[in-house]
């Protein structure tokens, strides 16, 4: 084995691995933002809706968890213009990830809601607040607090998945290091310091979100 280490091409590529790096975060950020917001009105259509409400959440949530992120993605990059909907690569993918991620936040909100103990409720019943300002200013920010842990595995989730957009030409970390190794051969330095990338950002991400945990307290 006569290969040999050379990091030149990595290094000055460098520039370039940092920006996909920043666009995948940007990227996944948005996707957990917006997810969570369809997440939050799913599980409240889901505990607190009437029939109708109930089974559209639940085909919403049956049909995304069980389709690959991957086909998503595809199907949104290519079908979707086929129909007149056409979006910039970057807004097209955060789109997928918002969508995929709303599905599995929706069930850790839901789950989030149903464990909070009936008295709450009935506290803020008694006091006159009613069925909808209950969920929306009592319910809600408990459930937000207990759903955090799931909520910031979440969001490192879809930051890996942000590698994903490099099929669409989406120009994230991935993209750029595919890019680098194309020009340079340099397989084993490439896709090394792309991987020890995704590694310290995962872990930045989550020693982060431990300390947003432990600032508020769960109830």
């Amino acid at each position: 084995m006569d290969y040999t280490l050379n990091f030149g091409a990595v290094f000055r590529g460098f520039d370039d691995l940092l920006a996909g790096l920043l666009l995948g975060l940007e990227m996944g950020l948005g996707g957990l933002l917006i997810g969570s917001l369809i997440g939050i009105v799913a599980a409240l259509a889901a505990v607190y809706g009437g029939r109708p409400a109930r089974i559209l959440v639940a085909l919403y949530v049956g049909l995304i968890r069980n389709v690959p992120i991957l086909v998503l993605a595809l199907f949104a990059f290519f079908a979707l213009p086929s129909i007149g909907i056409r979006f910039d690569n970057v807004i097209t993918f955060a789109a997928v990830l918002a969508v995929y991620a709303g599905a599995y936040l929706t069930e850790s909100f839901r789950a989030a809601i149903q464990v909070i103990p009936k008295g709450i409720t009935e506290a803020a019943q008694s006091i006159g607040l009613t069925r909808t300002g209950t969920a929306i200013w009592v319910i809600l920010p408990i459930a937000l607090r207990n759903a955090l842990p799931s909520v910031g595995n979440n969001f490192i989730s879809l930051f890996k998945d942000t590698s994903i957009a490099a099929v669409i030409a989406v120009p994230e970390l991935t993209f750029q290091a595919r890019k680098i190794n194309n020009e340079s051969f340099r397989v084993i330095e490439v896709w090394m310091i792309a991987s020890l990338m995704y590694v310290f950002t995962c872990a930045l991400i989550a020693t982060g979100l431990r300390r947003l945990e432990a600032a508020f307290p769960k109830f």
